[in-house]
């Protein structure tokens, strides 16, 4: 999901700096036009160095990545309900095996140990 959420802010940038980065180059590199306009440039450049390392060539549209978004978060919860009611039936199992180990006296073995070693 981080990778969605990444992947939309560089279509973005990129989509927003277009022209910028266009008139930077018909400027011809001019370091005036960069310096007025350095914070443009550097996202355009992340942007595209974040598409050249992506493994398919053609890049989702937001929509597409939104709903796929969507989809994975209905997905995540659904898993964390099944998630929540599992934790919540380990920690009633776990609290009534403690309430029984201290019904029948039963020591763990760490506690065994712990007694055999002299007291100073």
């Amino acid at each position: 999901m981080a990778e969605i959420g990444n992947l939309k802010v560089h279509i973005v940038n990129y989509s927003r700096t277009r022209d910028i980065y266009i008139a930077y180059r018909k400027a011809g590199y001019s370091k005036k036009f960069y310096g007025a306009n350095a914070s443009e440039i550097l996202l355009h450049k992340a942007a595209k160095a974040a598409f050249d390392v992506l493994p398919t060539k053609k890049i989702s549209t937001v929509k597409v990545l939104q709903a796929e978004y969507e989809t994975r978060l209905a997905e995540k919860k659904k898993a964390y309900v099944n998630y929540a009611a599992a934790r919540k039936e380990m920690k009633g199992l776990l609290t009534a095996k403690a309430n029984i180990d201290r019904l029948l006296d039963i020591i763990p073995e760490q506690l065994r140990k712990e007694n055999k070693q002299p007291q100073r």
